[in-house]
This record gives C-alpha cells, sequence and structure tokens, in this order.
C-alpha cells in the first residue's frame, strides 16, 4: 500500500501526519504552496517521495498527480490536516478481502484538544463524521457520502490518468463515491478505524468552510442530476402540509385520508388491519417528516428567508423556518450537549444554515442549475415496507429512514 498526501500551505501539519504514517511509502504532493521548499524538506526528513505541482490545481489534481505514481494494489488518500490513530490501517485493510469493495473510509473526528462553543457545536451537528455505525454508502441513504480527508481505495480502479475529477476542487470525493457505486463496486464506512481531522480554527473560517461546501452542490448536481435535492418530501405529506398552512383543514383531513387509502390497498393481504396500520404509517410519518424536510429547505433557501426578515409581512415566517429546525436539532442533540445551551446552539445553527445556503445559491448561479434548490417529491416510499411497517406494528427500532409517510 502507498500514501498520497496532498499539501497546501501546511508544513507543520505535513510533518505531523508524516510522523503518524511512520513506516508506510508515503508520496507528499505540494500543490504550488507558498513556500514549497518547506514541504519538500519536511517529505525528505520522512523518507516520503516529494512531487511538486507548478500552479495550483487543487486537491482533485493533486492526487491523481500521486497516484500516477503509485505500483501498489491499495493507495490510501491523506490529508495533510489528518492525524490517523493508532491501528487505522489494519482495520481498514481487511474489507478488501471482498473483491466488489472499491474504497473503505475511516471515521472523521475532530482532532481540536481546546473545547470551545465552535467545537461542540460541530461535535454535535458534524460535517465530516459520519457516526458510528459502520454500513455501504450509498447515494440516498444513511450514508450517502464518504468524505476523501482520509480514503483507501483499489489502484487498478483508475482507468486512466484521473480517479478524481480534476475539474472539482469541492465535492469531488462524493462524486467519486457516487460514480464507484454507480458503476457496481462497493463502497463501505468503517467507523472502528479513527482518523482525526483539524476543523477550522475560528467562527469566520467555519463559515467560510460551510459556504464552500454549500458551493459543491451545484457541480454534483450538473454530474448527477437528481442527487442533491434540499430535501425529499412525500408528495401526499406535501400536499397535506400545503392545505394546512393555507387554512384548508378540511382538506388537509381529505389529502392524509387519501394517501391512508391508497397505503391500506397496499397493505392489503400483509397486516390484518390494513387501515389502522396506513393510518399509523401516513399520519406518523407526515407529522415526522415535516420538521427534517422545512430543515433541508430552510438551509437551502436561507439566503432568501434572510432576505424576507426585512418584510415585516414575511418577517415572523422566515424567522420561524431558520429557528424551528435549529431548535428541533437542539432538542434531539441536547442529551450529548455538556453546556452549549439552545441560544448558541441555534446561533450556530442559523448562521451555519446561512452559510451553506449562500453556497449553495453562488454555486447555482455559476453552473446554471437550480436542482439543489428544488425538493424531490415522491409519491410512493421507497423505504416503507420494511422499516415503517415495523414501527407501526410495535417493533420501533430507531432509524433514519423512517421519516416517509405514504
Amino acid at each position: 500500500m502507498t500514501v498520497v498526501i496532498p499539501v497546501r500551505n501546511r508544513p507543520a501539519q505535513l510533518a505531523r501526519v508524516l510522523e503518524a504514517l511512520v513506516g508506510l511509502s508515503c508520496i507528499v504532493v505540494d500543490d504550488a504552496s507558498a513556500d514549497p521548499g518547506a514541504s519538500k524538506t519536511i517529505a525528505e526528513r520522512n523518507g516520503a517521495r516529494f512531487v511538486g505541482l507548478a500552479t495550483n490545481a487543487g486537491p482533485s489534481v493533486a492526487r491523481n498527480a500521486g497516484l500516477a505514481l503509485v505500483t501498489t494494489a491499495l493507495v490510501a488518500f491523506v490529508d495533510s490536516d489528518c492525524v490517523p490513530q493508532p491501528g487505522w490501517l489494519g482495520l481498514l485493510l481487511g474489507h478488501f478481502e471482498d473483491p466488489l469493495v472499491a474504497a473503505v473510509a475511516p471515521r472523521i473526528v475532530s482532532a481540536r484538544e481546546r473545547p470551545s462553543a465552535l467545537a461542540e457545536y460541530e461535535a454535535l451537528r458534524p460535517t465530516l463524521d459520519q457516526g458510528v455505525v459502520a454500513g455501504l454508502v450509498r447515494r440516498g441513504t444513511r450514508i450517502s457520502y464518504v468524505p476523501s480527508a482520509t480514503l483507501l481505495v483499489r489502484t487498478g480502479l483508475a482507468t486512466g490518468p484521473d480517479l478524481f475529477d480534476p475539474s472539482l476542487r469541492g465535492g469531488e470525493d462524493v462524486d467519486l463515491v457516487w460514480r464507484l457505486t454507480e458503476a457496481g463496486w462497493d463502497v463501505r464506512y468503517a467507523p472502528a478505524s479513527v482518523v482525526a481531522h483539524d476543523g477550522p480554527p475560528d467562527v469566520g473560517s467555519f463559515l467560510a468552510r460551510r459556504a464552500f461546501y454549500g458551493s459543491t452542490a451545484a457541480p454534483l448536481a450538473r454530474r448527477h442530476p437528481g442527487a442533491v435535492p434540499p430535501a425529499e418530501v412525500s408528495g401526499w405529506s406535501l400536499a397535506v402540509w400545503a392545505l394546512a398552512a393555507a387554512g384548508r383543514p378540511t382538506l388537509a383531513l381529505v389529502a392524509l385520508e387519501g394517501s391512508i387509502a391508497v397505503l391500506a390497498e397496499r397493505l392489503t393481504g400483509l397486516v390484518r388491519d390494513p387501515v389502522a396500520v396506513a393510518s399509523r404509517i401516513a399520519g406518523g410519518g407526515t407529522a415526522r417528516s415535516a420538521l427534517p424536510a422545512l430543515g433541508g429547505l430552510a438551509r437551502a433557501w436561507s439566503p432568501a428567508l434572510v432576505l424576507s426578515l426585512a418584510s415585516r409581512r414575511t418577517r415572523r415566517t422566515a424567522a420561524l423556518a431558520l429557528l424551528l429546525p435549529a431548535l428541533s436539532d437542539w432538542a434531539t442533540a441536547q442529551a450529548q450537549s455538556e453546556g452549549l445551551g439552545p441560544i448558541r446552539y441555534c446561533a450556530f445553527h442559523v448562521l451555519d444554515d446561512i452559510a451553506y445556503g449562500a453556497g449553495v445559491w453562488l454555486g447555482c448561479v455559476r453552473e446554471r442549475v437550480v436542482g439543489p434548490l428544488v425538493p424531490r417529491v415522491v409519491w410512493r416510499s421507497r423505504t416503507w415496507s420494511s422499516i415503517t411497517l415495523r414501527q407501526a406494528l410495535g417493533n420501533r427500532p430507531a432509524t433514519e429512514h423512517s421519516t416517509g409517510s405514504a
């Protein structure tokens, strides 16, 4: 196995990651740092091969340049601001005994040592950390992507000079994972393996990073149409919410009854009382999915909501759209919080959403696409049959897939 480390202007962090990777064959690719000589000195001092790019081309090009020199069966891409924890590699290698596995990713956790309000918020609402549950990575599922901060990949997958899309400066990891899975490969997330990662040092840097992440949605939408909607909602649920918000409770009830009737027909012959079960699924799903859907839409449309705060007619609605998802998330996360109260958490949450949304809009303007702003409306849930049915019948394992209705 060979390790490829892209770096730009991080000499101290480069030295740190090379110390953590001692004993492994490493290639350091300097992406036109202000002082590439410092990167070269550190690389050679630690026994790593050095490659210098003449112009700054982004992490995709840097990783591809390193990959071109790899002759081993596996390559690990490790960013310079990462610190692999002891035993990280052995917990990933075994997955490649399965010939269908193309890539395996560890869990990425914060490397912050000093406690702060920002660090606690990041821990409660992480950007890169995919949690403690292992699984296959699939678009549209609980683990829809894994970051390339650290990613172990079969070298032979690159049939040409580029594994990562060289035109992408962000979102290249999501694009790679989706291309691999669409081609029939498996990508696995293995959280038993842990790699620490430096987060932004202050709130300003954090918000700038969130805006950058938001700007990657549009390029991904162009390459993977329909893959990055701000929310996926049931058409029946949407009809119920819209009619209720418009002050038509009777019509909203009719729409809910319609969803129950459709689902009851599908359940006939599968359960003893299809109408009762359908009522629990449709009613509970409509209620449970409201806030997650609002949260996704509010994040994508946050710039418009901020502008709406200036108008007396729309101020209350806009403020509720920004605050309700934040309060809901805080209520869920407070059991894990040691001291971040609702005011500070909601302030971080709202600023986070606004920064991300600003990035989404900027990306949509650049790419001339609207996919990241338009919710996907589905009239038949893809996941109700096993998970939601178990909940309705009384066996209620917690799952993120149980928010859809009929």
